[in-house]
C-alpha cells in the first residue's frame, strides 16, 4: 500500500487499522493512525470500535474528544460506541455531552444511538430522561424496550416495567429472555407471584432457553414471594447450578422466616464443593439473627474472616447479627471497625440500638451520623424507633419536626406509625390520636396498630375501641394482628366483641400461631409452647420454676392475672400464667448451663407483662443476666431492674 501509494489517498486505512487491532497490535495500529495522512470519520471509528471491543473505555472517551476537537463530524457508530463507554464508566456528564452532539449533529433518531443513549440512562439511575428518549423516539426496536424494561427494574420500578412491557405487547412487539428475566425480577420486587408464574409459563410454551441465569432467578422469584415449595421445585430440577443459585435460595427461606432451612441449605452447599459468597453469608447472618444462634453466627463470621474480604455488606450483616443475638457491645466493635461508613451502616447501628431500649446512645450516634452524612428516610425512621423503645417522648417530638422542616423529607406510613407508637407507647394516646388525625394521607394498617397497642397497655378503652375498628376494616392477613385486637377486647372484658374477633379468624382461615421461646445450650437451639410437657426434662423444669415461684411470693410477688385475656376462674388463670413458655425455656437454660452464664431467650410473640414482672424477681434470686429478645425489642434484665423500664 505504501509503495504503491494507496496509503496517501487513505481509502483503505480504517480496514488495516481494524486488521492490526483484531490480532492486538495496538501499537502498529495507532502508529497507522497517527501517520495518516487523511483522517475521515471511518478511521476514527475503526480506533475508537478497537479500544471499545478490548474493553478500554477511557481510550474510547479520549479519541472521541480529539476527533471533535480536530473538527471531524461523529456518525451513528462513533456516538453509538461512544455513548458505551460513558455507560461502563458511569460517566453520566459525559454520556450528557455527547447526546447534545447527537442532537446536534442529527442522529437523535437513529436506533442504535438511541439504544446506548437509553442504556446510559437506564444504568445511572436515569430513568425519567431515559423515558423521554424514548417518547420521542420514531422508531424502537427490541433493545429499545428491553433496556427500559431493565432499567426500571433495576432502579426499583417494578410496576412501571410491568406496564411498560404490556405496552410492548400491545405494539406487536415479542419479548426475548432478557426481557422476561427482567420481568421476574420486577415480579419478585413488586411481590406478584401471578406475573412470575405467567412468565415461566410463557418461557415453556415459547420454548425460550432457560440457562443457569435464567433458572437462577426464578429459583430467586418464587423465594421471594415465599413460594418456597415451588423454588426448591425450580431448584432441584436443575441441571447445574452455581453459588448464586444457592444464595438465591438461602436468602428466600432466612427472609421467610425459616432460619434452620436457610443454615441446613449453606451446610449443604459446601458439602457439594460450592463456596459460599457475601450473598448466602449475609443471608446466613440473617438466619441467626432470627433464631438468636450466636454460636453459629461466631462460626459464620470467623469463616468470612478467613476466607473473604470484609465489606461494608458483610460488616453490616454482621453487626445485625450481634445485635440481634443480644451482643451490642460486639455489633459496636465491628461498627468501630468499618472505616469508610454507608448509610445502610449507619442506620443499622442506630436502629440495633433501639431494640436494646439504648435510645440515648442512638441519638448520640445520630447527631455524630448527620455532620457526616446525610440522614435519610430509613434513617429517621430508625432514629424514631429508638426513641419510642426508650420514652423518650421530647426527643421524639423534636427529631419529627426536624425531619419535616429541615430535611424536608415528607413522613411516610412508616415515620407516622412509629412516632404514634411512641406517644401512645409513653400513654399519650390522645396526642397520637390527633396525630393520625393530621396524617394527609389515609392512615394505614400501622398506624392504627401502633396506636392500639399503647392503648391497650394503657388501658384506654374509648380511643383504643376506634382504633381496634379501623384495625379490623383492613382485614389484616397477619393473625398477629387479629390477636391484638381480639385480646384488646378482653381486656376491656368486651367479650362478645373479642369472641367476634376469633370467630372471623376461623372465617378466614387463620389460626393463631402459637407462642414459642427458644433458648440456645450448647449449640443447640430448644423451644418451648406453653405448658409444653413434651420435653424430657420437664418434670425438671417444673420443680424448678415451682421453688422459684415460692421465693418469689417471699419477695412480693403477686401474679398479674390481667394478663390472661380469658373469662376464666382467678386460680385458673394464676396456673396458666405458670407455664407461659418463657418461663420454661428460663428454666432450661439454669438447668443445662453453668452458674453465672448470661442466658439469650428469643421469643416470637411479645412478651407477657406478668413474665416480664417474673423475669425481673429470677434475675436477683439465681443472680444472672437474663436477655428476653420478643418480636419488638430487647429486656435486659439484671438484679431486679429491666433495660426497658415501663416502655416494653
Amino acid at each position: 500500500m505504501v509503495v504503491s501509494g494507496l496509503f496517501s489517498h487513505g481509502n483503505s486505512i480504517a480496514p488495516l487499522i481494524s486488521s492490526y487491532a483484531k490480532v492486538g497490535d495496538f501499537k502498529s495500529a495507532h502508529k497507522l493512525f497517527d501517520k495518516s495522512p487523511l483522517r475521515r470519520v471511518d478511521s476514527w471509528n475503526a480506533m475508537i470500535i478497537a479500544y471499545s471491543k478490548t474493553e478500554f473505555p477511557v481510550e474510547v472517551v479520549n479519541i472521541y474528544n480529539q476527533m471533535v476537537l480536530e473538527g471531524v463530524k461523529p456518525d451513528s457508530s462513533t456516538f453509538t460506541v461512544a455513548l458505551k463507554a460513558c455507560t461502563i464508566l458511569q460517566d453520566f456528564e459525559k454520556g450528557e455531552e455527547i447526546w447534545e452532539k447527537v442532537v446536534e449533529c442529527g442522529y437523535e433518531n437513529d436506533v442504535f444511538v438511541g439504544s446506548s443513549v437509553l442504556n446510559l440512562y437506564a444504568k445511572c439511575g436515569k430513568m425519567d430522561k431515559a423515558g423521554a428518549v424514548f417518547e420521542k423516539m420514531q422508531r424502537r426496536d427490541v433493545v429499545c424496550w428491553t433496556t427500559m424494561i431493565t432499567g426500571f427494574v433495576q432502579s426499583g420500578k417494578g410496576r412501571e416495567a410491568v406496564d411498560l412491557y404490556r405496552r410492548m405487547q400491545r405494539e406487536g412487539m415479542v419479548g426475548d429472555g432478557v426481557v422476561m428475566l427482567g420481568l421476574m425480577q420486577a415480579s419478585a420486587n413488586i411481590a406478584d407471584t401471578k406475573l412470575g408464574s405467567s412468565v415461566h409459563g410463557y418461557m415453556i410454551r415459547r420454548a425460550l432457553p432457560m440457562d443457569v441465569n435464567i433458572l437462577t432467578s426464578l429459583v430467586d422469584m418464587y423465594a421471594k414471594n415465599g413460594e418456597l415449595e415451588t423454588a426448591t421445585c425450580v431448584f432441584q430440577k436443575m441441571p447445574s447450578r452455581n453459588t448464586v443459585t444457592w444464595s438465591a435460595l438461602i436468602s428466600g427461606y432466612a427472609q421467610n422466616g425459616f432460619a434452620v432451612n436457610a443454615l441446613q441449605l449453606l451446610i449443604e452447599m459446601q458439602l457439594l464443593g460450592f463456596t459460599p459468597d457475601v450473598a448466602s453469608l449475609v443471608s446466613a447472618l440473617l438466619a441467626c439473627s432470627d433464631v438468636g444462634s450466636l454460636r453459629l453466627g461466631r462460626s459464620i463470621h470467623g469463616y468470612a474472616a478467613r476466607n473473604i474480604i470484609m465489606d461494608q455488606v458483610l460488616s453490616t450483616g454482621l453487626i445485625d447479627m450481634y445485635a440481634k443475638c443480644g451482643l451490642i457491645s460486639c455489633a459496636r466493635s465491628i461498627y468501630d471497625r468499618i472505616s469508610s461508613k454507608d448509610l445502610i451502616c449507619w442506620n443499622t447501628i442506630i436502629a440495633c440500638y433501639g431494640i436494646h431500649g439504648q435510645g440515648r446512645e442512638a441519638l448520640t450516634l445520630f447527631q455524630k451520623m448527620k455532620d457526616e452524612i446525610e440522614p435519610d428516610h430509613a434513617t429517621f425512621a430508625a432514629l424514631l424507633s429508638a426513641l419510642s423503645h426508650s420514652g423518650l417522648v421530647e426527643e421524639g417530638r423534636h427529631w419529627f419536626d426536624v425531619m419535616v422542616n429541615k430535611y424536608k423529607i415528607k413522613p411516610s406510613e412508616k415515620h407516622y406509625a412509629c412516632s404514634v407508637d411512641l406517644l401512645a407507647r409513653a400513654g399519650e394516646v390522645e396526642e397520637a390520636k390527633d396525630l393520625i388525625t393530621s396524617m394527609e394521607t389515609k392512615p394505614g394498617l400501622a398506624v392504627w396498630v401502633a396506636l392500639l397497642s399503647g392503648c391497650h397497655k394503657h388501658k384506654k378503652f374509648s380511643i383504643g375501641e376506634l382504633a381496634a375498628n379501623r384495625v379490623l376494616e383492613f382485614i389484616p392477613e397477619n393473625t398477629g394482628t387479629f390477636v391484638l385486637v381480639a385480646n384488646f377486647f378482653a381486656a376491656a372484658k368486651m367479650w362478645d366483641k373479642a369472641a367476634s374477633v376469633r370467630k372471623l379468624m376461623k372465617m378466614t382461615g387463620m389460626t393463631k400461631v402459637p407462642g414459642y421461646s427458644a433458648v440456645e445450650v450448647n449449640g443447640r437451639l430448644h423451644a418451648f409452647l406453653m405448658d409444653d410437657t413434651s420435653h424430657p426434662q420437664y418434670e425438671q423444669i417444673m420443680g424448678l420454676l415451682c421453688n422459684l415461684e415460692n421465693e418469689m411470693k417471699a419477695m412480693g410477688y403477686v401474679p398479674k392475672t390481667d394478663f390472661v385475656l380469658q373469662n376464666l376462674e382467678e386460680d385458673v388463670k394464676v396456673k396458666m400464667l405458670g407455664i407461659h413458655s418463657e418461663r420454661l425455656a428460663i428454666a432450661f437454660g439454669f438447668l443445662n448451663t453453668a452458674p453465672g452464664t448470661r442466658l439469650l431467650i428469643t421469643k416470637n410473640l411479645r412478651v407477657c407483662g406478668d413474665c416480664h414482672e417474673v423475669t425481673k424477681f429470677i434475675s436477683v434470686i439465681v443472680k444472672r443476666d437474663i436477655i428476653v429478645r420478643d418480636v419488638k425489642r430487647f429486656h435486659h434484665f439484671k438484679d431486679g431492674t429491666c433495660s426497658c423500664g415501663d416502655y416494653w
